[in-house]
């Protein structure tokens, strides 16, 4: 079986977009691991309608990719800050992939707005594909995809 016989109903891919993938859903993404935690700050930063914020966090929060925590400023109602949990930072790789992408052809000519070091040795960060033995970076042509244990052929 090939790529091409498999259906992809239970794509990895699919299901991480389904979550995820939405322009908003990344923008809240890349601002919570900016520091970013009150609902406030996201909509003002992000610049989205409140509705959309709301509903884009409470998907973030069903999925366990953040989680709510209650905080109460003197004389004020309790509110909730948002932060990323294990889930949500396992992402971070993926989002210094894009932004490793953008940096690279849609940046302004001055170059990017936001850079992200090493804190230890000062250098620019980057992403690259390895094996789970080590071997890296990788290129595609160095890869091969097999069929795994959840695949099946479209019904």
């Amino acid at each position: 079986m090939d790529w091409l016989e498999l259906s992809t109903d239970n794509c990895t891919v699919q299901r991480a977009l389904a979550l995820i993938g939405e322009k908003w859903t990344l923008l809240v993404l890349r601002d919570a691991m900016n520091g970013v935690r009150r609902f406030d700050d996201f909509r003002r930063h992000v610049g989205l309608s409140e509705a959309v914020l709301a509903d884009r966090l409470r998907k973030l929060v069903a999925a366990g990719i953040m989680q709510t925590v209650p905080y109460r400023e003197p004389g004020l109602r309790t509110r909730h800050e948002y932060k990323l949990t294990p889930k949500g930072w396992d992402l971070w790789p993926a989002m210094i992939a894009l932004k490793q992408w953008g940096d690279r052809y849609t940046a302004d000519p001055d170059g990017p707005p936001w850079e992200v070091d090493h804190r230890d040795c000062g250098a620019r960060l980057q992403t690259v594909v390895g094996c789970a033995a080590g071997h890296g970076p990788l290129t595609p042509f160095q890869a091969e995809g097999r069929v795994g244990a959840s695949a099946r052929r479209p019904e």
